[in-house]
């Protein structure tokens, strides 16, 4: 039977947990408190035992949501996929949901447990009665040469990244706070041509550089034009075997110059040249297409105490989408057509 054991922040051995095979940026003690400080919520990690081994770990956060207490690992709205379990060897993550949901609603009192992980497969959830969704991304295989991964992408991508080059735009890495102004003004115009805002505010994106650029785990980079405007920004995760596309944005009127696709590019390079082996686009879009990439999906699977909380759940999560567009025209923004990178 496998026990789940709560551990006191000064207990977890931050180091070894992120020595495993399965870790991701995403279950770091900077990211965890990242979402924590930008959620009003609480990090946990949780020591895996069968009989007198230990399994492995489980990272999440517990959140107050309308007064209901949640274990999400991840949860929507936290711009971060998935968390889940570091396992050693010959462990399996689906022998370990039942468990993990047995543990939230009786040692955490938590109502609600969401969870995603990498490495889940679909039919994992069906012992213990989840209910499932998925995150839908697209993946690129960084182990290829260069030349390959230059090559399996569209002609017309590789123009864009040509013109770029030979126009004179400069990709340079970042590593102050103000990054975070900027990439915040060119988000909200990205927004405004689908009529929209920003799904979260700027203070989220200072979060995530207060936490993570110390840590040399997140590439922040400008797009700059020949005169020195900065004219696109984004942000690249990752750690161990994966590297994450977490965020772009550009200014509309100066896109002529292909920068998104430089930036892309530039840090396709960068992880590659860690020892990075996979890169995930960070969701879906079709415009990802034209990097030569593969569809990827994580399974991501959720579980009430009590049914009629899932109902509420999944009513809440249609509204919140619905309500973008609605948010955007009560805000003054005008919708109008442009090309994305």
């Amino acid at each position: 039977m496998f026990q789940f054991r709560l551990l006191d922040d000064g207990d977890v051995q931050w180091r070894t947990l992120d020595g495993f095979s399965d870790r991701v940026v995403f279950q770091t003690r900077e990211w965890l408190n990242f979402i924590a400080e930008s959620q009003r919520a609480t990090p946990i990690v949780a020591e895996i035992r069968d009989g007198n081994t230990v399994a492995g770990y489980f990272s999440g956060l517990v959140v107050r949501k309308f007064g209901v207490r949640i274990l999400g690992s991840s949860f929507p709205g936290w711009t971060t996929p998935y968390i889940g379990f570091n396992l050693s060897p010959g462990y399996s993550r689906a022998r370990l949901l039942d468990p993990l949901t047995a543990w939230a609603f009786r040692d955490l009192k938590c109502l609600h447990v969401e969870v995603s992980d990498r490495c889940f497969q679909p039919e994992d959830g069906d012992v213990g009665g989840l209910d499932r969704t998925a995150y839908e991304t697209y993946k690129t295989d960084l182990s290829r040469s260069e030349d390959e991964l230059f090559k399996g992408m569209d002609s017309a991508c590789r123009r864009c990244i040509r013109k770029a080059e030979k126009g004179g735009v400069i990709v340079e890495e970042a590593h102050d706070l103000a990054f975070a102004d900027e990439y915040y003004e060119q988000l909200k115009d990205v927004f405004a041509k689908q009529g929209k805002v920003p799904t979260y505010p700027v203070e989220r994106v200072r979060l995530l550089l207060k936490h993570l650029l110390p840590t040399g785990r997140l590439l922040a980079v400008r797009a700059r034009n020949p005169e020195g405007r900065c004219i696109a920004t984004g942000l690249y995760p990752g750690m161990n075997d994966t590297a994450f596309f977490w965020g772009n944005a550009s200014w509309r009127n100066e896109q002529h110059w292909r920068p998104n696709e430089f930036l892309h590019w530039h840090a396709l390079r960068y992880w590659k040249a860690r020892g990075v082996k996979l890169f995930d686009w960070g969701g879906g879009g079709t415009y990802k297409e034209k990097y030569g990439v593969e569809p990827y999906v994580v399974p991501w699977f959720y579980k009430s105490k009590y049914r009629v909380l899932t109902t509420v759940r999944n009513e809440a999560r249609a509204w919140y989408y619905k309500s973008q567009r609605l948010v955007g025209r009560l805000s003054g923004v005008e919708a109008r057509a442009a090309t994305a990178g």
